[in-house]
């Protein structure tokens, strides 16, 4: 006898799909400004073909669709609250229009969750420090990052500290 109820996820595995659902949120705001596409429609190719795919024998992560669409939606409705604080976060001479497209998309997705209160700005400063060790290996950005989200949740949240 079978059942379809679906299995308890560890803490662990939690903690994971939040992670990838973070990252997929970097790649996807990305993808929408890149291409100029929808959120609708990135969120859905996102959900369809990339969470948990598996492409040349390498299988993609699960995200945790939930958080995925909040960031996305979240970062969209207040980006030009978000680009604010990063620009009031950046050196006069960088305005968020002139990084790495990259980092304005990391930038945008911890936005959104320094706008919602339910993640503790520590936890979202270091995951995304994290993702931005994931596309910048080897260089700097992940410090840059950590100084600027460290800013900008100081600015928005700053009860939190």
């Amino acid at each position: 006898m079978t059942t379809d109820t679906p299995r308890k996820r560890s803490l662990e595995e939690r903690r994971q799909m939040k992670s990838a659902a973070r990252l997929y949120a970097v790649q996807a705001l990305f993808q929408m400004e890149a291409a100029g596409q929808g959120v609708d429609r990135v969120r859905a190719e996102f959900e369809t073909h990339r969470f948990g795919a598996v492409y040349e024998g390498d299988e993609m992560a699960e995200g945790d669709p939930d958080l995925f669409r909040r960031i996305l939606e979240d970062a969209v409705m207040w980006q030009a609250r978000i680009d604010q604080a990063t620009d009031r976060a950046l050196v006069a001479k960088w305005p968020i229009d002139r990084i790495d497209p990259v980092l304005r998309a990391l930038f945008r997705a911890a936005g959104a969750e320094l706008q919602n209160t339910a993640t503790p700005p520590k936890v979202v400063i270091t995951e995304y420090v994290d993702v931005a060790r994931a596309f910048f290996p080897e260089g700097k950005e992940p410090k840059f990052v950590n100084a600027v989200l460290d800013h900008m949740a100081h600015e928005v949240r700053p009860e939190a500290f």
